[in-house]
């Protein structure tokens, strides 16, 4: 029986993609309820006595949860493959759903979030690490992206639909319907999914033992196409996903002034866009991996450009038509962050694939948490010093801090990548991209 490693060169089939879709609803559900408390962040100040900080400890407290569980949930992959794992994710987020709907009272919130953000934490590994297995290389950045932007779909839902939802059965009815939704869907999950296509056989599952499970990590970690890939995640990744997350709606509400329909309508911006930019950008990488980095790279440059357009714009109020194109630029780098597990898939075996995942996953979220967490603090300190514009303006400079930081070390080990890359071609290996040499690779590495 040929094993998994061998479907690589073949081509996906009907079965599989069925079974990447069974999938890919566990991902649409993850994103869903993870972008829930982007449009009700007003209503859970309302619901629990909350002021900015205290609000934003919910996200922080699940992004997290959710990369504290990455290293873990790779282990776990690697140890009982994706399917027992989606099944027991979905079951995770709706339990935990459910119990935020009946929350009275704060700390039971955080329980929720936090039981929300493990089975969240569990899914985009597993989905991948399906992909993997069932999709040749060349398809492989492609249907990551797709993935990607399917899961946006759920971050619309989690927009405008939801809003309305909260506005008509109240907070309880939509929340209790999402998480019973999506525990029941578990059940669908374990009957249908599969680690590997009919025909083959999966890799031998790797029992670690604790005393093991340092070494393992370690030496994804050392792996410099992986470090990459954490740099190229914290750096994409973090700007969309605190915006779309949490301070998004606030800001348009309280220092924009629009209404709430409008802010959630201007949100939906950043799903639409990742939604249509994802399939481009997948088809980009998977015909040219050379150009990934490069992209990468310009997406930091526009994004640091937009921020600039957002906070330096004179006056009191950004016109819409300018906060819309801002968003549609800053969305892109989702779709762009999908370039981090292409890296961890390209340079690490089969058997370290979802631990190198995790690692370059924690990136993103770890940015994601500590601007998520940032902003909050600066808006607690300065909502009565200055005007709601001006707090939001200070405060959301701390999301240009933590993108031009990461842009930084993503430029150090991009270089460091292509000198492995270099001296592997020169001792006669084989290598997963055909690099072209620069005048700039023979500078010394910072």
């Amino acid at each position: 029986m040929p094993s998994v490693r061998q479907n690589e060169f073949g081509s996906a089939t009907r079965t599989s993609w069925l079974i990447w879709t069974t999938a890919v609803f566990v991902y649409f559900a993850a994103v869903f309820h993870r972008t829930t408390l982007g449009v009700a962040g007003l209503e859970a100040s309302e619901r629990f006595g909350l002021g900015p900080a205290q609000l934003g400890v919910f996200t922080v407290l699940q992004v997290g949860v959710y990369a504290f569980m990455q290293i873990p949930t790779g282990l776990l992959v690697d140890r009982f493959g994706p399917r027992k794992i989606l099944t027991f994710a979905a079951l995770l987020m709706g339990t935990g759903q459910l119990l935020f709907a009946v929350a009275d009272s704060y700390a039971l919130g955080l329980t929720a979030r936090a039981v929300l953000g493990m089975g969240d934490a569990m899914t985009f590994i597993s989905v991948i690490r399906i992909v993997a297995a069932h999709f040749p290389p060349r398809q492989y950045s492609l249907v990551v992206a797709i993935t990607a932007a399917l899961g946006g779909v759920g971050n619309l839902v989690a927009t405008v639909p939801l809003t309305l939802m909260l506005g008509s059965i109240g907070w309880t009815w939509a929340f209790l319907i999402a998480g019973g939704v999506t525990a029941g869907y578990s059940i669908i999950a374990f009957l249908k999914l599969r680690d590997v296509p009919d025909g083959f056989t999966a890799p031998k599952p790797e029992a670690v033992p604790l005393g093991q499970i340092w070494p393992k990590v370690r030496q994804a970690w050392s792996v410099p196409g992986t470090r990459l890939g954490f740099w190229a995640h914290f750096s994409t990744m973090s700007t969309p996903a605190v915006i779309g997350l949490l301070w998004g709606y606030p800001y348009l509400v309280q220092a924009q002034g629009m209404s709430a329909k409008a802010a959630s309508s201007t949100l939906g911006l950043l799903v639409i866009g990742a939604i249509v930019s994802s399939p481009i950008v997948g088809a980009l990488f998977s015909r040219n991996p050379e150009w990934r980095m490069p992209i990468a790279g310009w997406f930091l440059a526009f994004a640091l450009a937009g921020w600039g357009v957002l906070l330096l714009w004179p006056g009191g109020h950004v016109p819409v038509q300018v906060i819309a194109v801002v968003f549609l630029v800053l969305t892109v780098g989702g779709p762009i962050s999908g370039v981090a597990f292409a890296l961890a898939r390209d340079y690490n075996p089969s058997h370290r694939q979802s631990t190198a995942s995790g690692l370059v996953n924690v990136g993103g979220f770890l940015a994601v948490t500590v601007a998520a967490l940032g902003v909050g603090v600066l808006l607690d300190l300065l909502e009565n010093v200055l005007s709601p514009q001006a707090a939001f303006r200070v405060a959301l400079s701390f999301c240009v801090v933590v993108l031009a930081f990461g842009g930084w070390r993503m430029l150090v080990w991009w270089r460091r990548a292509r000198a492995a890359v270099f001296a592997a071609e020169e001792r006669g290996e084989t290598v997963p991209v055909q690099l072209r040499r620069r005048r700039w690779d023979a500078l010394r590495v910072a």
